[in-house]
């Protein structure tokens, strides 16, 4: 469905990003694999992507730094033959009342979660003009939706990314490329398993117990959005049935933002 294709998609090296090359590697994409882990760990990924019969890269961009995320781009684009398809995953997040912030902690997150899929999207979008087709995701979260308490950088950066997918999304609607935001829910992260685990501890409960009570405020299927799924909704926004989709931003959250009028 998608051979002769090429992604690149940012902080791919675990979790929803990794999970999404391997549905476009799937689908015979070519990947390109960015984000930081040691040696070892990027070697396995791209051999598990190899194995999946399609050309896989990685490329270690700092994203806080625009000359890297230029390079990354211009790599991409000379390796594969042009971008096709453009996943903006990586983030950070730190957590802290507005007046505690530490202010580098907040420019990091501006650089990163919406600063570089600026930039990867201003200069992959010459290219996918030029072939009349391309597509782009950016990875938002249901809290671009509404706020909560001490993630004042997570939730400002996600919502002015589904901005940023709109105005996107309205300047290519006549060139044969989309651009739309995928909103998760809570997906079991590691920084998840550690809070769990640290429930446990503290209050002598099960894993069991301890993410049941950490559900039940958050996602009314009381489970966690798993990866895959995530990445499955990537898959499709990419294949021939989401060229109409364009400028959404699509929650899979367990009802979560159902319930919040």
């Amino acid at each position: 469905m998608l051979k002769n294709k090429s992604a690149l998609i940012t902080g791919s090296l675990g979790g929803i990003g990794f999970a999404t090359a391997k549905a476009l590697a799937a689908l015979g994409c070519d990947i390109t694999l960015n984000g930081f882990a040691a040696p070892e760990v990027i070697a396995a990924r791209l051999a598990e992507l190899h194995a999946l019969g399609v050309r896989a890269r990685y490329h270690g961009a700092d994203l806080r730094q625009p000359v890297q995320i230029a390079d990354l781009i211009q790599t991409t684009q000379h390796t594969h033959g042009g971008l096709d398809i453009l996943v903006n995953n990586a983030v950070v997040r730190y957590f802290g009342a507005v007046e505690n912030f530490a202010p580098d902690h907040w420019d990091e997150a501006l650089a990163v979660n919406l600063s570089a899929p600026f930039h990867t999207i201003r200069l992959a979008l010459p290219g996918m003009k030029e072939k009349g087709w391309g597509r782009i995701v950016n990875m938002a979260s249901i809290y671009g939706m509404f706020a909560t308490v001490n993630r004042v950088d997570y939730i400002t950066t996600k919502t002015a990314l589904i901005g940023l997918t709109r105005a996107v999304a309205l300047e290519v609607a006549r060139t044969g490329i989309t651009c739309n935001a995928i909103c998760p829910g809570t997906v079991l992260t590691p920084a998840i398993d550690w809070r769990l685990r640290q429930e446990m501890q503290r209050d002598g409960t099960s894993f069991e117990q301890a993410e049941e009570s950490f559900l039940a405020v958050r996602q009314p299927s009381r489970k966690f959005v798993k990866d895959e799924n995530v990445a499955g909704l990537i898959a499709f926004l990419c294949g021939p049935h989401g060229e109409d989709i364009n400028g959404s931003a699509l929650p899979i959250d367990g009802a979560w933002t159902a319930g919040r009028g």
